[in-house]
């Protein structure tokens, strides 16, 4: 069977054209999780109220146009937002690391924001020109960025390999959490208090700002990775066959760990140590969409998106007037569905 035979032809085009409708339904599937999560709450706004307040803000009532626009919205869309950083940047660290079990977590970002929130808030430093409600993701996001950077010049000095940067980065998620544990040691009720609450991951801090920071981040990174989808998808052949036809194999790892860096750093400085996102969804995603990284690199991010607005609505729904962090529900669903996925891979293998 040649590449002219008419019959594989046409099952190519069957697979691209089911791939391209998979990816279409978790658009759709996140669109319906992020009506649910509008829907959840304890204010009671009927389905017609919400299409009135989201077209015609000033046809509510104002109690209820500000539930809508000031409480509802922000959470849902910083979930989508976060959601989708997170994916992306767990399908470069997977793919540029050769590792399924990596993600935006193992170069260390995660970790360092909450050292770097720890500090915030245990020792309450004071810098001039920055209000104190913005001191405690300034300095999630400086710890998360400069745990980036380390890992960087790791990957200068050691010339991208990839075992070089995993073992750093684990020693540096060790050292954080070390760092993180003493202050937890040293600080008083209130204060680790505060620690473990923001170490969970919870949705509901975050308003308009953050919204749009995320997202900007988001959109800002997202054009560069698509740049890079053909040569991510060789290197999942193997770094041998990469270089075999050209491929900077060191240089194309530099820039997805910075990508993958500063995705994660401005996720999590607002929102907290959100888990198993960026491992899970793009792992679901590769199994609904393949290796083909122009299709998987959005999936992914439309997958950790989704998972992460269905962890939301979730939050809100299980207990009525509760509501759950949402860094436990993705704990306790990631751990299954994780498990699952590796058991499931061996056992095809």
């Amino acid at each position: 069977m040649t590449d002219g035979d008419p019959s594989l032809q046409r099952r190519f085009a069957a697979i691209r054209k089911r791939r391209w409708f998979i990816l279409g339904l978790l658009g759709a599937g996140l669109l319906g999780c992020l009506w649910l999560d509008l829907m959840a709450g304890p204010a009671g706004l009927s389905a017609e109220q919400i299409v009135l307040g989201l077209f015609d803000p000033h046809g509510l009532e104002l109690r209820h146009r500000i539930i809508l626009w000031q409480v509802r919205l922000p959470d849902a869309l910083i979930a989508l937002a976060v959601g989708a950083a997170l994916g992306l940047a767990g399908v470069e660290t997977q793919t540029i690391l050769d590792n399924p079990l990596a993600s935006p977590f193992t170069l260390g970002v995660s970790s360092a924001a909450a050292l770097g929130a720890s500090i915030a808030i245990v020792l309450v430093p004071v810098l001039p020109l920055l209000p104190e409600a913005a001191m405690l993701p300034a300095m999630a996001l400086v710890f998360a960025l400069g745990a980036g950077v380390l890992v960087l010049v790791i990957v200068h000095y050691a010339g991208g390999g990839r075992e070089t940067v995993v073992l750093f980065g684990i020693s540096l998620v060790f050292l954080c959490n070390a760092l993180t544990a003493a202050l937890h040691y040293v600080a008083d009720a209130d204060s680790s208090q505060q620690i473990v609450f923001w170490t969970i991951g919870n949705l509901t801090k975050a308003g308009w700002p953050e919204v749009w920071i995320v997202a900007a981040c988001l959109i800002l990174i997202l054009p560069f990775s698509l740049r890079q989808v053909w040569l991510l998808t060789l290197l999942r052949g193997g770094e041998a066959h990469a270089r075999s036809v050209g491929i900077d194999v060191a240089r194309l790892r530099f820039w997805g760990i910075l990508r993958a860096s500063i995705l994660a750093a401005f996720a999590v400085c607002f929102v907290g140590t959100i888990a198993f996102i960026g491992l899970v969804g793009p792992h679901i995603a590769r199994l609904l969409l393949g290796e083909d990284h122009r299709l998987l690199v959005p999936g992914s991010a439309l997958c950790g998106a989704l998972i992460l607005s269905a962890a939301s609505f979730l939050s809100k729904a299980l207990l009525p007037g509760v509501i759950v962090p949402v860094g436990i529900l993705t704990a306790i669903v990631g751990v299954p569905m994780l498990l699952g996925l590796l058991i499931g891979r061996r056992r095809q293998a």
